[in-house]
């Protein structure tokens, strides 16, 4: 029963410290204020997410102490988590070069793959396959990619916070199914912690997410995914099937423009959402639909790998395919003279 009323006091401790965090800002005029570059076009608070990390942060030893969590994880998931989240911290309240940022990723990527044990084999057309090094170094690769591109898909009100917690509750899903009930608790938290900050955020928001909150739950998302690679090669498949939105807006507009020879470290608001959100002209229809695309056509596909026993890799690329397609169509990467 106390794994229930911790769940329930990180959705209020959440909420209340994203309340805090709004008169704060509001107080101090931490602002952010519209311009070419935004989605938005009211001046907005921003750095909401930190109530995020530190919900995330001092309930975890509570979840560890009562036997709930690994301590392997809870190292892992601490460690990494903070230091990006303090990263994003300092730079969105300053400036630190692109290159820091991206050393400090680095570590915390290592950081959480030392404490996990790396990456563990990984079954491919139903064959398991050491990778070795070469996995290890894919694995550092692929949570530096999560926590940034987690970065880049937090451009319009509540769509970061809506996705965290559809993927969350529906891995939470696929480990009850699949007889890990274990797994549950930790990406139960993160839920919970962001279901109080997404009452602040849902569309239109009072309050921004900003980097510390957003590349935290990149981070996270990415180690809870490895995580469940140890306890089975299919549910890391899973993970990658239901985080499919974002991971595949992200990848393909950044592919898009490198080929174009953008400078992809500067802003810019080419994504397939960010079109979609100027086009409806709002921005609640696009993160309702990345709700109704993870919960009617990932999760689905999730649960066909997980419990049907599909085969993981084939299932994505059958659930990353038409979202492509939708990548297309709403010209993600394109240069934004072109949509219209």
């Amino acid at each position: 029963m106390i794994s229930w009323w911790l769940i329930l006091v990180a959705v209020f401790v959440s909420f209340i410290l994203t309340a805090a965090l709004r008169r704060y800002a509001l107080a101090k005029s931490i602002i952010d204020v519209p311009n070419a570059r935004s989605s938005h076009t009211v001046p907005t608070p921003r750095g909401g997410g930190v109530s995020i990390v530190l919900t995330f942060l001092f309930t975890l030893p509570l979840l560890l102490m009562a036997g709930l969590a690994p301590l392997s994880a809870a190292v892992a998931l601490g460690g990494a988590g903070a230091l990006v989240a303090l990263i994003g911290f300092m730079d969105d309240h300053g400036h630190i070069a692109a290159r820091w940022r991206l050393l400090g990723h680095f570590f915390a990527a290592g950081w959480a793959l030392f404490w996990l044990g790396g990456l563990p084999p990984i079954t491919f057309f139903g064959m398991a396959v050491y990778l070795s090094w070469l996995g290890q170094f894919l694995a550092v690769l692929y949570l530096v990619w999560m926590l940034n591109l987690y970065n880049f898909m937090d451009g319009i009100d509540g769509i970061a916070s809506v996705e965290a917690i559809c993927v969350c509750l529906g891995a939470c899903l696929l480990y009850w199914l699949a007889g890990f009930e274990g797994l549950i608790w930790l990406p139960m938290l993160l839920a919970a912690a962001v279901a109080g900050f997404l009452f602040w955020n849902f569309p239109p928001a009072r309050i921004f997410m900003g980097d510390a909150g957003s590349g935290f739950l990149g981070i996270i998302l990415g180690v809870l995914s490895i995580q469940a690679a140890w306890a089975s090669s299919q549910l890391l498949w899973a993970w990658l099937i239901l985080l499919g939105v974002f991971v595949v807006d992200a990848t393909f507009t950044l592919i898009r423009r490198l080929v174009r020879g953008d400078k992809v470290y500067e802003a810019h608001r080419s994504h397939a959402y960010q079109f979609a959100s100027r086009r409806f002209g709002r921005h609640l229809p696009v993160t309702l639909a990345v709700a109704c695309i993870n919960s009617l056509w990932l999760l689905p596909i999730a649960l066909c790998v997980v419990y049907l026993g599909l085969d993981g890799a084939s299932a994505v690329v059958v659930a990353y395919l038409p979202l492509v397609i939708l990548a297309i169509k709403f010209q993600a990467g394109a240069l934004e003279k072109a949509e219209d």
